[in-house]
Parts: C-alpha cells; structure tokens; sequence
C-alpha cells in the first residue's frame, strides 16, 4: 500500500513493479482470449467438416442400401431361374429317357438275334452311342439334382460287397474290352451313405479308372484309417499331376487319351458335387509307381441292416412266370414284351394304365409280378396301379416300379410301398435280376 510520507523515489519504484505486474496481468487475459477465440473457430470448422462426412457417409449408405437392394433382386431372381431350370429338368427327363429306354429295350432284343457280321457291328456303334447319351443325360441330370437346395438324400447302411458284386458285374465287359484287369478286394465293410449315390459315386470313378488307364488295370477296395472306411481306386493309368489335381472336378476338364474313349468330363463334377452333400471327405493322389487312387471317406454305419444291393441271379428262374406289365407308352410296353417274353421265358400281359390293367388281371390269374411305370395316364401313377392290383387279388403281389422322373417323390412313394425302384433306361438283365428277387421274397 502506498503512503503520503514514503519517499517519491521508494514509492516510483513500487508504482513502477505495481504496473509492470498489471501490465503482464492484460497481456495473459489477451493472450487467452485469443486461444480461446482460435478454438472456437477451429470447432466452427471441425463441426462443418463433420456436417459435411456425415452427408457423404449417408448419401454412402443409401447407395449401399440401393445396391443390396439391386443385389437382392438379382439373387432372387438367380435362384428363381436355378429353380426353373431344376423343374424343367425334372419334368422333361421323363420324357427324354422314355424313347432312350424303349430303344435299349429294342437293342437288346436285336442283339438276341441272328445277325451278320455287318449287323453286328452296327449293332455295337448302336450301342455304344447309346451307351454315350445315356451317360450324358444321367450326369446332366444327376447335377441338376446335386446343385438343387431341395435334394433330399435317404441314408442307410450300405454292405460295400454288394456294391463291388454290382460294380463287378456292370463294368467288367469295359474292362475286358480295354484289356485291363478289374478286381475288387472282398469285403465286410457296412457303410452309413445314401446307396444311390453312392454308387453313383463309385461308377463314375470305376468307369473314369477304366477310361484313362492304358494297360495294367483297376483295384477296388477299402482301408480304415482315422475312424472311418475309405473306399479306394487305384489304377495304373498315366497319373494326374499335382497341378492338375483341382482342376479335375471341374465340369468339361477331362485328359485326352489317344486312340482310348473320351469321357464328358462330368463324372468328378458329379462325384465332387455329391461327396460335399453327403459329407464324404474326398482325396486324390498319385501311387508310388504311377496311376493314381482316389479316395472316398465313409463313415462305418451302425449295427443293423445293411443294403444289400444287387446280386447275380439265376434267370432262368424267371420261365413261365407271368409279368403284368403297367406302361402308358407303347413302344416300352413292346421292349418289355421282347425282352422278358423272348429273351427271358416269362408270360407277358401289358396294359396301358389301371383300368385296363385291371381287365387284363380278371382275365388270368394273378400275376406272379407287377411292373408298372411310376407316370402314367390322366395323373395316375404306377403307385395306385400296385395298390388297385393287389386289391383286386385280395393278395399281396410282388412289384417293381420303373421310372425316368429324377426326384425324390418316386423313391419315397416306393419306399412306403416296400417296392424296388429301377430308374431308365433299363437294363436287362439288371432288371430280370430285381424281377427275380421281388418274386422270390
């Protein structure tokens, strides 16, 4: 505090310290309210920046939102047209194995016959074209089924020996032709798969080994390894590179044999494609002195019955027993006629649908067995044909269904039936062998 009686020169001094502090005091309030002002005006500016993001990230969102739903669309209407294409399939394979079938029928019949060495050659090219469409429209239509979201799979416990009687039985002309040994190790492995697809999958690859191997020949067999039975091929064929080994699967890539027989390249599609549905793990690897094996992993199946699958029978077993055969078309109702009549010794009545069926069955006796055609006439099916049969007879009749709808309602509809399915084209002596069994149990 200054006084009146302090020395002038003593209270300058303090005056002059008392104005410097004031002074320094307004220099740091203009300095704050500087500060204080450049930070407003950079939060002015930061609030417009993030004003202006915030409308590019809607004006983002909503040309997302535009574009899933464009997306959106475009998916559905895939799917829409992958359902069509299913249905169409599935509808049209009816009637494209129809006349397929009825000439194998006729074919069979012919080669029966007397014939030249001129008309057994053309007999052979006949056949093999034949054989070549059918594998065609099998794999056509087995993609189909295996890229449908609604495929439907029935497992049950497969006997893999059955299989290999089967395979041994389907494949060992090819191979015999090729010049190849084809074996198949015995086995009492009971696996848990879908048996038709299964041996789908182990014809394309049997029928794929026997293709691309030049001499030597083909083994089948299993190994149990890491809890489950792998089902092997091996050949002795010119190998697959490692390179290649994706590649394979792929539709249409298949390795070209000179002078051999060129397959589609579908059939690994087809096995790929139905190993990923049913969970089977799949390997290919080259063998330590060439050829190539692949595998198939399959689960052991629970104790229990097995599919027993086909066995070679004794067809003679079939002479004089009578076959009341159920087909809307007229050209299979004549194959049936020659091949179970001329070829197979058995007594033929053939109708058109259940009404004449019926007329044709008061007749006679009772028929010994019923083969009808799953599709019939006016939307009956081969299913009421059974049913109205066995009715009439007041007894239980045994039956086969035939069939060229590829789906899943025939197989069930059979099944509830306790009727054997056969899918066309037919073959013969198959097909005797199936006739055989159903009248036999």
């Amino acid at each position: 505090m200054l006084t009146r009686d302090e020395d002038p020169a003593r209270r300058a001094a303090r005056l002059e310290r008392i104005v410097s502090v004031l002074i320094d005091r307004v220099d740091r309030l203009e300095e704050r309210r500087g500060s204080a002002w450049s930070m407003f005006q950079a939060a002015v500016a930061l609030e417009q920046e993030a004003l202006a993001r915030t409308r590019d990230l809607e004006q983002a969102l909503a040309d997302l939102s535009e574009k899933n739903r464009d997306l959106a669309v475009a998916r559905a209407a895939a799917e829409e047209a992958n359902r069509s294409k299913t249905r169409f399939l599935r509808a049209a394979s009816h009637d494209l194995l129809q006349p397929l079938s009825a000439a194998r029928l006729f074919l069979s019949a012919l080669s029966d016959t007397e014939l030249d060495p001129l008309q057994q050659e053309l007999a052979g090219r006949l056949a093999g074209a034949f054989e070549s469409v059918e594998e065609l429209m099998h794999a056509v239509l087995d993609i189909s089924r295996l890229d449908s979201q609604r495929i439907e799979f029935h497992r049950k416990p497969v006997e893999l020996d059955a299989l290999f009687r089967r395979l041994g039985a389907e494949y060992a002309p090819m191979a015999e032709a090729a010049g190849l040994r084809l074996s198949f190790v015995p086995t009492s492995a009971v696996v848990d798969s879908d048996p038709t697809f299964l041996r789908r999958i182990a014809q394309n690859l049997v029928s794929n080994a026997i293709k691309y191997t030049e001499t030597g020949g083909v083994v089948v067999g299993v190994r149990r390894r890491a809890g489950l039975v792998w089902l092997e091929i091996h050949d002795s064929g010119v190998g697959i590179g490692e390179s290649d080994r994706a590649r394979i699967f792929d539709e249409f890539q298949r390795a070209v044999r000179e002078g051999g027989p060129q397959g589609m390249g579908l059939g690994l599609s087809i096995v790929r494609r139905a190993c990923a549905k049913l969970g089977h793990p799949l390997e290919v690897a080259a063998r330590p002195r060439g050829g190539t094996v692949f595998r198939v992993g399959l689960a052991p199946a629970a104790p229990g019955g097995a599919e027993n699958g086909f066995r070679p029978l004794a067809l003679h077993g079939l002479r004089a027993r009578m076959a009341l055969i159920v087909e809307n078309d007229a050209a299979m109702r004549r194959g049936y006629e020659l091949m179970l009549g001329d070829r197979l010794g058995m007594v033929v009545r053939a109708a058109g649908g259940i009404a004449e069926a019926l007329a044709v069955m008061g007749q006679d006796d009772p028929p010994d067995v019923i083969l009808a055609d799953y599709n019939l006439d006016n939307g009956d099916t081969g299913i009421g044909a059974i049913e109205a049969l066995r009715a009439a007879a007041g007894q239980h009749i045994p039956a086969v269904m035939v069939t060229a709808q590829r789906g899943p309602g025939p197989a069930r509809a059979s099944a509830a039936l306790g009727v054997p399915l056969v899918e066309k084209p037919v073959r013969a002596d198959e097909l005797g062998a199936i006739l055989l069994r159903a009248i036999s149990s």
